[in-house]
């Protein structure tokens, strides 16, 4: 999990945030690294193991979500040295402090992985609300950043769900829980 918010308070931050609330901010934001370098390394997963009828429009998709998707962790990574903290982008920090588990889908159908995915993008989107309302009971600026951040987020998970849900608009993978559950009914439709 995340280091306790005093290990992070910067020695300086910008004018206008007391150090502490700093290092609330760069607590939130660490993991929103974390998430981001994450989905970028997800999204290239499912990019190369994508397999199927479906497999050009998802490969073609699937790439400038993980251009635009590493623009958002370089921006999260800058506020993170701007606010005076120290932006964490190993994958050894991000296994350690990270509350999720790997993506589990290997070679599969395009809609199998997109089914998948939808519950990547759901937990990544969760967290960034999460993080939304507490940078704006401090700073702004951070929460302009994180809003912007999930805008973009919910694009991308519109663009997959739009595969997985039928003309009356029901879900394909709705009740589903774990990545196998949702890869298993997305692999029926497909």
């Amino acid at each position: 999990m995340t280091k306790a918010n005093n290990d992070l308070t910067p020695k300086y931050t910008v004018p206008g945030i007391e150090r502490e609330a700093a290092g609330r901010l760069i607590g939130l934001l660490r993991m929103r690294l974390h998430a981001l370098n994450d989905l970028h390394l997800t999204l290239k997963h499912v990019h190369w193991n994508v397999v199927g009828p479906h497999f050009v429009a998802v490969h073609e998709m699937i790439d400038p979500q993980v251009d635009r998707v590493r623009e958002m962790a370089d921006d999260a990574a800058e506020r993170i040295a701007a606010l005076g903290g120290v932006a964490q982008g190993t994958p050894g920090a991000l296994v350690n402090e990270r509350s999720w588990d790997d993506y589990s889908i290997g070679r599969a159908d395009a809609i199998a992985h997109l089914a998948a995915l939808d519950l990547v993008y759901t937990g990544v989107i969760e967290g960034v609300r999460a993080a939304v309302k507490e940078a704006g009971e401090i700073d702004p600026a951070t929460e302009d950043l994180l809003i912007e951040h999930l805008r973009d987020l919910e694009q991308f998970q519109w663009f997959v769900r739009a595969h997985l849900e039928s003309a009356g608009g029901t879900l394909a993978t709705g009740g589903t829980h774990t990545e196998q559950e949702a890869a298993a009914k997305g692999a029926e439709l497909g």
